[in-house]
């Protein structure tokens, strides 16, 4: 009899494992949106983040989307207000430093550096640099290591 349990053990608990691993990501494509601790307006706004900003989908309940943050925070946010059309990257520490080019021999951007919660949408990977646009449009290379991507 244990023998009939085991596999079945084996495959729910591969299942979580698999499942748990490929959480959908969401980025802001709206100039601005507010973060709510519920699935309406009536909820309170706990947040407002900007364009490109990066969450993890958890949960759909309606026109709402509860999403989970770098930080490991949850809110809910308007489904209209996200898309998974691109990725997008925030910045994980406070003086975080922008190049003009994918290394450290590259200058700083002019308007670097940024803190943590700067989001931008992401263009392209190349090695363990990342090449950004912010939502004014303006382009550079972060670190990889800097930036939690979505």
């Amino acid at each position: 009899m244990l023998m009939n349990k085991t596999p079945l053990s084996i495959l729910i608990l591969t299942f979580f494992l698999v499942g748990a691993g490929s959480a959908t990501a969401l980025c802001i494509k709206n100039e601005k949106a507010n973060l709510r601790n519920g699935p309406s307006t009536k909820h309170e706004k706990l947040w407002q983040v900007f364009q490109y900003m990066p969450f993890k989908l958890l949960t759909t309940k309606g026109d709402w989307k509860q999403v989970e943050d770098l930080d490991g925070d949850s809110y809910w946010v308007h489904a209209q207000l996200t898309t998974q059309k691109y990725k997008c990257a925030a910045i994980k520490n406070n003086k975080t430093n922008l190049r003009t080019g994918p290394g450290t021999e590259h200058p700083m951007v002019k308007w670097a550096p940024v803190d943590k919660y700067f989001s931008m949408k992401i263009l392209k990977i190349e090695n363990n640099w990342v090449h950004v646009e912010d939502a004014a449009g303006d382009k550079a290379w972060i670190y990889r290591p800097l930036v939690w991507i979505q």
